[in-house]
């Protein structure tokens, strides 16, 4: 699934193309993905509006449009992307935007996970998911003060905590770990048994990696592309997701898997010390 840092990619790139374009009509070949409102009013809502921007909330991307906003999130494998109109369209192709210039904004879905919802954009405090999301992680409200109020009635593990987005928005299960290998902090630390200090190197870690992701275009583990199609780079920069049985760059020790949270998660047990009771230990085989 795209996080912050390949949804805040997709959104720049979008921006880019869309800002100023004009919406002359809207084909929606897979009805499900529009949630709200119903797709005939969804079609004629759209035709005529001006695209204003393409903004960004969590993983959630927010097209305004004259008064009105496309709330999207593409889950596990959706994807946006501007093509001749009179091009070929590719499989798994289930929104059409037609726009000016002979040019289409395509909603590409092979899972058929994504969702739109188009609200007036003076009611977007009332879409559920929008609504409960947690403070961004790359604004200046993000510090040890807010987290460590977020965290402090939470015993359960502190990688499952940074998974909730109504904890922090964006984070999934990759920066998770990459977040919480650079803070040397175990995935299955009691969130509300961190140190200030912990929480505090959790917090920098947060910011430096999502920018850096974000500055090498995000993380292209999957079929994860760009608003251009092209992939992102981070990818060879991860230190531990996806690395399970290979050494840790700083120490040598075997990265080791396993799962917190009901997700795979991977951990060196040398630089992250495990808490008593974990499952993943120097112990812990590769899954």
């Amino acid at each position: 699934m795209p996080e912050l840092p390949e949804v805040e990619t997709v959104r720049r790139g979008l921006d880019s193309l869309l800002a100023g374009r004009v919406i002359l009509d809207v084909h929606v070949h897979l009805a499900r993905i529009v949630r709200q409102p119903d797709v005939d009013t969804f079609t004629t809502l759209l035709r005529g509006k001006r695209i204003e921007r393409v903004r960004r909330r969590g993983k959630y991307l927010l097209i305004d449009l004259d008064g009105w906003t496309l709330v999207s999130h593409l889950r596990m494998e959706g994807r946006y992307g501007v093509f001749a109109a009179d091009g070929e369209v590719a499989p798994h192709t289930h929104v059409r935007f037609r726009l000016d210039r002979g040019e289409e904004l395509r909603y590409r879905d092979v899972r058929q996970f994504g969702t739109m919802d188009l609200l007036p954009t003076v009611e977007l405090d009332v879409h559920r998911g929008l609504a409960a999301l947690g403070v961004e992680p790359l604004a200046d409200a993000f510090d040890e003060t807010e987290l460590e109020g977020k965290l402090r009635s939470r015993s359960g593990a502190i990688k499952g905590a940074l998974l909730d987005q109504s904890v922090v928005a964006g984070i999934g299960n990759i920066y998770a770990d990459e977040i919480l290998f650079a803070a040397k902090v175990h995935p299955e630390r009691a969130a509300n048994r961190l140190t200030r200090n912990q929480t505090r190197e959790i917090v920098r870690a947060t910011k430096l990696i999502l920018a850096a992701s974000i500055e090498q275009g995000g993380s292209s583990v999957k079929s994860y592309v760009d608003g251009f199609g092209e992939q992102g780079q981070f990818q060879f920069a991860l230190r531990v997701y996806g690395r399970d049985g290979l050494p840790c760059d700083y120490c040598g020790s075997l990265i080791r898997k396993g799962r917190v949270a009901g997700r795979g998660t991977h951990v060196c047990v040398a630089c992250q010390t495990p808490p008593r009771g974990a499952r993943i230990t120097s112990r812990t085989g590769s899954e």
